[in-house]
């Protein structure tokens, strides 16, 4: 299960990697990741090791939802989620077109942030999603006050489509294309 599923070299920063998430083995470190003040729009702040467990349990056994734990030259980094928005997140909000794949993705909370990082790994995170030649078009759903986190949506190709309420926020439903993505890259 630790075996990488996929790999991407970044010319700056080494190797990023994305292998599943084994709930019992990486529930303590998505513990100290998830329960983080940096990782507030997570929504899971208050929850202990069991709860955190529990959740990526459930996410493994759920055939719309996949979690993965992103490594950076081996060392764990980043944590991205896969969705089905026409089974999780969006039903009745987001008319899932075919090709359609959800995502959300963490960068681990550091003290010594690297110029850069973040991008690398909404980079890999999408080039793993657009891998997959059945996905066409990723879509997100990230809180509104998640400033950081729009820029780098942005960087990559995604566009905004409209405000949200979902239960726990006000989101901006935003997609990207595979050609949006490859246009943000440069390459055509």
């Amino acid at each position: 299960m630790n075996t990488p599923v996929f790999t991407r070299t970044d010319p700056a920063l080494g190797e990023f990697s994305l292998r599943t998430v084994d709930p019992a083995a990486d529930a303590a470190v998505l513990h100290s990741w998830v329960t983080h003040p940096k990782a507030v729009f997570w929504l899971m702040q208050d929850c202990d090791l069991a709860a955190v467990e529990k959740e990526f349990a459930r996410i493994d056994a759920d055939p719309h939802h996949d979690a993965f734990l992103g490594l950076h030259n081996g060392t764990p980094a980043f944590l991205m989620e896969r969705y089905d928005p026409a089974h999780r997140e969006l039903v009745g909000i987001h008319v899932a077109e075919p090709g359609d794949t959800g995502m959300h993705f963490l960068c681990a909370p550091t003290d010594t942030p690297v110029h850069g990082f973040t991008h690398a790994v909404i980079t890999t995170v999408m080039e793993m999603l657009f891998a997959d030649p059945a996905t066409h078009r990723v879509v997100v759903e990230p809180d509104t006050r998640n400033t950081g986190v729009h820029a780098l949506n942005k960087a990559v190709g995604f566009e905004i489509r409209r405000t949200i309420s979902l239960p726990s926020k006000d989101a901006y439903l935003s997609t990207c294309t595979r050609d949006q993505f490859l246009a943000a890259r440069g390459d055509h």
